[in-house]
């Protein structure tokens, strides 16, 4: 048997894998340059998908901007009052 007969098989599977992983890494663009934008949209991360939240704020933070935590928090806190 050759393994002519795999080669388009082979092909189009490493297509889907190289499109997938471009879904993924625009997705995470995306949704980084929408909390990055949107304290609204952080806020409405922080109570559906808090893990998310923090990932952001940490990668902020190993980037060596600081602040953005602590700036949401004081402006939740002043919503609920």
């Amino acid at each position: 048997m050759s393994p002519r007969p795999l080669e388009p098989l082979a092909r189009r599977l490493m297509k889907g894998v190289v499109m997938v992983e471009l879904l993924g890494v625009f997705g995470a663009y995306f949704l980084f340059h929408r909390m990055n934008n949107s304290q609204e949209f952080r806020s409405s991360m922080n109570t559906r998908f808090p893990s998310v939240l923090e990932v952001y704020y940490q990668s902020n933070e190993w980037a060596g901007i600081y602040g953005i935590r602590e700036r949401d928090q004081e402006a939740w806190a002043a919503k609920r009052d």
